[in-house]
């Protein structure tokens, strides 16, 4: 709601997920994922599944490249001592030469040039540039650049979220993942900005050693036998002023 979006619009998607999940189910209980078989499962007519099936709901691979590519860059940044300064933060840097902006985004972004990954990372005020020099502003890259970048990361972070209590409930102690919070319900008002900024640095501090040690551990493209699988770890923060504030 808060994005806009009408009724219809959030009804179609969420028949798109639960059919195309349905699919998903089907094939992984070893059965051949048809039309009558999806149906059955999800109550919809055949016609019904067979429309939603072939339909495609912006399916923007380039927006994923772009948000994947973004974290990357901004992730060596603040790990990559040749872009840091003498008290390892992220350093301004030159947009040519040596330690430059131009040599972070080659060795980070793939094949993405340094011009459109600056106007990225300008677009969502994850950087600032003045005299030829890039400073990086927010440690951590959101898009901002349109309400269907923003309601694709919400469902994809919630998805992982709710998959991985899914799985713990569904599975013995030893294969469960590790899913905690910490709460108070007696936290002093006053405090909660303070707490916000605490929480921010420990949890992005903590977030950037998870980044480094994934990274270190990436597949060898010169391995032919190594298997790579997709890894995420979240943090969240809430507290129950957020649901009275205007979104920002």
């Amino acid at each position: 709601m808060r994005h806009g979006m009408a009724w219809g619009s959030f009804m179609e998607i969420a028949r798109k997920a639960w059919v195309d999940e349905a699919y998903r189910q089907v094939a992984a209980r070893g059965k051949r994922p048809t039309i009558s078989a999806v149906s059955a499962l999800t109550g919809l007519t055949r016609k019904e599944t067979k429309r939603i099936r072939d339909e495609v709901i912006d399916d923007d691979g380039e927006r994923d490249l772009r948000y994947n590519r973004a974290i990357r860059v901004v992730s060596g940044w603040t790990g990559d001592d040749r872009f840091l300064d003498s008290d390892k933060n992220p350093a301004e840097l030159p947009i040519e030469g040596d330690r430059s902006f131009t040599t972070l985004v080659k060795d980070y972004s793939g094949d993405i040039p340094p011009v459109a990954m600056l106007a990225i990372l300008e677009t969502s005020n994850t950087v600032a540039v003045a005299d030829g020099r890039v400073r990086l502003l927010e440690r951590a890259y959101i898009p901002a650049a349109t309400p269907a970048e923003h309601l694709a990361l919400l469902g994809a972070d919630t998805g992982e979220f709710v998959a991985a209590i899914g799985h713990n409930f569904a599975s013995p102690r030893e294969a469960r993942v590790y899913q905690r919070k910490v709460s108070n319900p007696n936290v002093n008002a006053a405090s909660l900005k303070e707490f916000r900024h605490f929480s921010n640095a420990q949890s992005q501090a903590l977030l950037e050693r998870y980044h480094h040690w994934l990274t270190e551990h990436e597949v060898n493209p010169a391995d032919a036998d190594a298997v790579a699988r997709y890894v995420a770890v979240g943090v969240y923060y809430y507290d129950d002023s957020l649901d009275g504030e205007p979104p920002q």
